[in-house]
């Protein structure tokens, strides 16, 4: 059998490639309005950020950063969201407690379908893994990064991210 550790060699790849058309969707967020990713890009860049579950510790302190920096996006006319298979409903109440400004996109039913079209759906865990994508105007996906479940994320790369579009 294999040798050393199992992560030097993945089983399969994961995520949307960069460079490829970004997987159009619309999906309900938690204020009760419709989210749907291609008309979203006709008014500027949109960041996707995949997180498994509403009200865990991850989670938490990275959409809390995300909505204290919500305002540097827009003043790169881009739109962060947020994205996990909880409920609208759950993900409402997720945004009220802890204050979150960034719209929360509920890819509860079919249940998992856009973190699937994205590849980054954990199938026999039943949510999402932690995936971001900068995608650009014309909905190609321009920068990536892909950490498993427990892995915070640097919001401040999506961010360079972003900058890099407008060079």
């Amino acid at each position: 059998m294999g040798e050393g550790p199992a992560h030097h060699v993945p089983v399969h790849s994961v995520g949307v490639g960069v460079g490829q058309i970004a997987p159009d969707f619309t999906l309900p967020a938690n204020d009760g309005s419709k989210f749907t990713l291609s008309e979203q890009c006709t008014k500027g860049p949109v960041v996707l950020v995949f997180f498994p579950f509403a009200f865990t510790g991850v989670c938490r302190s990275e959409l809390a950063v995300l909505s204290e920096m919500k305002q540097e996006f827009a003043d790169h006319n881009t739109q962060v969201v947020a994205i996990s298979c909880d409920s609208a409903y759950s993900l409402q109440v997720f945004a009220e407690k802890d204050s979150l400004t960034i719209p929360l996109l509920s890819d509860f039913w079919p249940h998992g379908h856009v973190a699937t079209q994205y590849d980054v759906f954990l199938e026999d865990k039943g949510f999402a893994t932690r995936g971001t994508y900068v995608i650009d105007s014309d909905c190609i996906v321009r920068w990536s990064v892909i950490n498993g479940p427990g892995f915070e994320r640097d919001a401040g790369q999506y961010l360079a991210a972003v900058e890099l579009l407008h060079d």
